[in-house]
């Protein structure tokens, strides 16, 4: 491994911790001013949500443009924000600027 592949590696380590910590859950009705414009996406629970965020935030276009053609983002839709917002759902969050990323709780 060389020394910028090291540091590379440091840094994505950095920046998941980083975003586990801004990582919680919070109730859809929080979140509507960002649905409203636009902003808030949805991710599959296939995912993991903090990786998901990281790849926003170092602007991995190819992986993200793969995930939204594979149905595993998506903008959140006015049928989902309807029925979170009848039973005030409370889901995962995170800001990958400029954009709201929401998951559901996983099934356990």
């Amino acid at each position: 491994m060389t020394t910028s592949q090291a540091h590379s590696a440091q840094e994505q380590k950095l920046l998941h911790a980083k975003l586990n910590t801004e990582t919680s859950q919070i109730a859809w009705s929080e979140l509507l001013r960002y649905f409203a414009g636009g902003l808030v996406i949805v991710v599959s629970s296939e995912l993991d949500l903090v990786d998901v965020a990281a790849r926003f935030s170092i602007d991995d276009k190819a992986t993200v443009e793969q995930w939204l053609n594979e149905g595993k983002l998506a903008r959140a839709t006015d049928e989902q924000a309807t029925a979170w917002l009848e039973v005030d759902s409370l889901l995962w969050a995170v800001v990958a600027r400029p954009w709201v990323l929401v998951q559901e709780n996983k099934p356990a």
